[in-house]
């Protein structure tokens, strides 16, 4: 007889594992025990050597479907002659090195059983297993036991422990196990808090007010939706009033695929990703009218859901709440944040009432307490490859081995904000937050770090920031009264796409987006970063041209076409050009004093504003909206036009061998202007500007000679340009890296930020 110590990290608890751990113990006629500790999970296992061996190849070969096992630590011990096999209490003391379990979609069997009217959770819409339900968003501190969770409110039935306490029941060990005679219960809200209905009839009164066109607020998973139906545009066009979201599309829930391909292609990877445990959302092609025989498939859908836009970001139900809602009701809605536009989600019910006011007509919730917002996550797949967008529930948050045991805390970025830890050999991404822009969000990232902190008992000795000194998250840094190491926006990005590829250097870096501070002062954006293994060169960026207006620039593309045209042709910019005329006399005026003076006109390299110049002088944006919307348009413009041609353009070099390339773009934009002139389509037009983008790209890899090149930044979430980018790097050679874990836009930038630090620390 043998006895062995077996010390498992990774994402192992809330997934089901030490029940997997018992039977497979029973099954092989083990003894010892399992337990949960803030490290992971400790086995104490004896037995026959040659059933020991079996049991270690079985862990690794069998283990639940969402177990993710970094490390196995194998010591032996001496027998101690135990006579069976148990789940012992879980370890608390300790540093927390565990992966935190996501929040998984109602799986199949809880599904059958909510449906089932002989079941005891018929229509409970709060039915979860070992292997679907609440995770991320109840975990109150580690390690994951009931008593560490939102569901230590609700103490289970009999018939509950019964299946929490059996080895045979899939509900063994189930930390959220509830029922209709202990768990959470529903109730229907007035907006000043009077209840109207509660359990069964409030879902029902809920949806009869649904078919009304009211817009109700939906407690969930994660936090609050607004739901509307989606084919009455009245009611879609009054929530965008209320919700203070003029044009941004919103998200549609379906009740089933089937009714999803009835409006949009799905490929058999969407559908794998609508049906997936993470259950995104998921931008889809629309279906035309003559892709139907029957119907016109867009006829469910108001025109106001996405305008001027092709795609539609979709999911299907992924709680239990969702599917007897959906179910009831067999049409699709509208099922976006519930939040007013540029603040976080509601996650309170109380707090909803507040900040819901004169939005949702009424409040369907649950008393169930969330301890942390989690946004729906988004997802588009991209050269058949699936790519996250924003990293949220269902994904978050991400856990990776790196090797350090630095204790550092990363704050991202302004927009689009994640923040990320480090500490005992991890990095830690949190969940999608937000653009700092107010105070509501700014205090969701204050609660999300000191949350990170809490969860993992983490101290960290220095912090990581952007190095833009205006971003929220850098003053924030000053308060912390620790070490900063300010990073440079661009090297962040590049390092976040290389950690999900495990690559060090040496490599080319293409990292494209709206503008990051560069070091020399001026805001970059259109950059070809050649990294080593500690740090890296600027090899190569676009010709800069001034933004009349700053920040303003950034929200009317017709500013940065004006700057763009400046660069380009100087006084004569100003003389007759169709392009002007989305300005006024007065507003030429300033403009041309702005640009003549370089004042409140900073210079940028930015591949962003140069699509946002190309949209204006084609016509299609001149104003934007929500931030890429018109880098959209020109993207949606060119879709489905197959051309190899290309316009032409210069790369510069500046006379010493560090100095970096200059890709100059005043012939591609000559020969656009030249285009406009003789009538030429303008998706034709869309699509040779991102031809020549691809050409770009493949002729500066050929100048820098490295065969690894790494595409980042938000640019990169057009699929016309990453295609196209992707299938020439391939034809010419290079070996092209792209996004897929971590989004391409700042949501990737804490992790980045974490791996510049310590690649810092590696150069001294």
């Amino acid at each position: 007889m043998e006895r062995r110590r077996i010390q498992l990290k990774g994402l192992l608890q809330g997934v089901g594992f030490r029940p997997f751990v018992f039977r497979l113990a029973t099954d092989l006629g083990l003894s010892g025990a399992v337990w949960n500790g803030p490290e992971g999970v400790t086995i104490e296992i004896e037995g026959a050597r040659p059933n020991l061996e079996t049991f270690l190849l079985r862990i690794e070969q069998e283990r639940p479907i969402h177990a993710v096992i970094d490390r196995i630590d194998s010591t032996p011990l001496d027998p101690i002659g135990e006579a069976r096999f148990e789940i012992r209490e879980s370890d608390c003391a300790g540093a927390r090195e565990t992966s935190v379990p996501p929040d998984l979609a109602t799986c199949a069997d809880c599904l059958r059983e909510t449906l089932d009217p002989a079941n005891r959770r018929y229509r409970y819409p709060f039915t979860n297993c070992t292997d679907c339900g609440p995770r991320f968003s109840m975990i109150e501190s580690l390690p994951y036991d009931r008593s560490n969770t939102t569901m230590r409110h609700f103490p289970m039935c009999d018939a509950c422990r019964m299946e929490y306490e059996n080895p045979s029941d899939r509900r063994f060990h189930a930390e959220p196990n509830a029922c209709p005679a202990c768990g959470p219960h529903l109730e229907l809200w007035e907006p000043d808090g009077r209840v109207i209905a509660s359990h069964g009839p409030a879902l029902g009164a809920a949806a009869d007010a649904l078919r009304q066109g009211k817009i109700i607020a939906v407690k969930g998973l994660g936090g609050f939706h607004l739901m509307v139906d989606a084919a009455i545009e009245d009611a879609v066009r009054r929530l965008r009033a209320r919700k203070e979201r003029e044009a941004k599309p919103l998200a549609l829930m379906f009740p089933t695929l089937e009714s999803i391909q009835r409006a949009c292609h799905v490929s058999e990877l969407e559908a794998a990703l609508l049906h997936s445990s993470e259950a995104p959302i998921v931008l889809l092609k629309k279906l035309s009218a003559s892709h139907s025989a029957i119907r016109n498939p867009q006829s469910e859908i108001a025109l106001s859901v996405a305008p001027d836009n092709p795609y539609l970001g979709v999911l299907l139900p992924y709680t239990p709440l969702h599917h007897l809602l959906m179910s009831e009701l067999g049409f699709p809605v509208v099922a976006t944040s519930g939040n007013r536009s540029e603040e976080p989600i509601c996650t309170d019910e109380n707090d909803a009432l507040r900040r819901l006011a004169g939005i949702a007509d009424l409040f369907l919730v649950h008393n169930r307490p969330i301890v942390r917002p989690l946004d729906d996550s988004v997802v588009r797949v991209i050269a058949v490859r699936p790519l996250i967008l924003r990293r949220a529930r269902g994904y978050a948050p991400l856990s990776f081995q790196i090797e350090s045991n630095r204790s550092l805390l990363a704050v991202g970025g302004h927009l689009k904000n994640t923040v990320a830890i480090s500490a005992g050999g991890k990095i830690t991404l949190s969940q999608h937050l937000g653009d700092l822009a107010n105070a509501e969000t700014d205090r969701t990232f204050r609660q999300a770090i000191a949350d990170l902190k809490k969860l993992y008992h983490h101290s960290p000795d220095a912090v990581v920031c952007d190095l833009h000194p205006d971003y929220r998250s850098t003053q924030f840094t000053r308060e912390t009264g620790l070490p900063l190491w300010p990073v440079q926006h661009h090297y962040a990005h590049l390092l976040s796409c290389m950690a999900e590829h495990r690559l060090e250097g040496p490599l080319l870096g293409i990292a494209w987006d709206g503008s990051g501070l560069g070091p020399d002062g001026t805001l970059w954006g259109g950059e070809f970063l050649k990294i080593d293994e500690r740090s890296f060169q600027r090899a190569a960026h676009f010709r800069t041209f001034r933004l009349p207006g700053g920040e303003r620039a950034m929200r009317e593309p017709r500013r940065s076409a004006l700057g763009l045209l400046y660069e380009t042709f100087g006084e004569r910019a100003f003389e007759g050009r169709a392009a002007l005329s989305a300005f006024n006399a007065e507003e030429r005026r300033i403009l041309k004093k702005m640009l003549e003076a370089g004042f409140n006109a900073p210079l940028t390299s930015s591949a962003g504003r140069l699509f946002d110049a190309v949209a204006s002088l084609l016509g299609l944006k001149q104003t934007s909206r929500f931030e890429g919307e018109a880098a959209m348009a020109l993207e949606f413009s060119c879709e489905g036009i197959e051309t190899e041609e290309a316009y032409p353009f210069r790369i510069l070099e500046r006379g010493t061998p560090k100095s970096p390339l200059i890709i100059d773009w005043a012939p591609l934009i000559e020969a656009i202007l030249g285009e406009l002139e003789q009538s030429r389509p303008i998706g034709e037009i869309a699509a040779l500007f991102h031809n020549t983008l691809s050409e770009i790209m493949v002729s500066v890899a050929r100048r820098i000679g490295e065969e690894k090149v790494v595409l980042t930044g938000g640019c990169f979430q057009n699929k016309v340009l990453t295609e196209r980018a992707v299938a020439r790097l391939y034809a010419e050679g290079f070996q092209p890296y792209r996004h897929q874990q971590i989004p391409p836009n700042d949501g990737g930038l804490a992790v980045g930020q974490i791996l510049a630090a310590l690649r810092s620390q590696k150069e001294r």
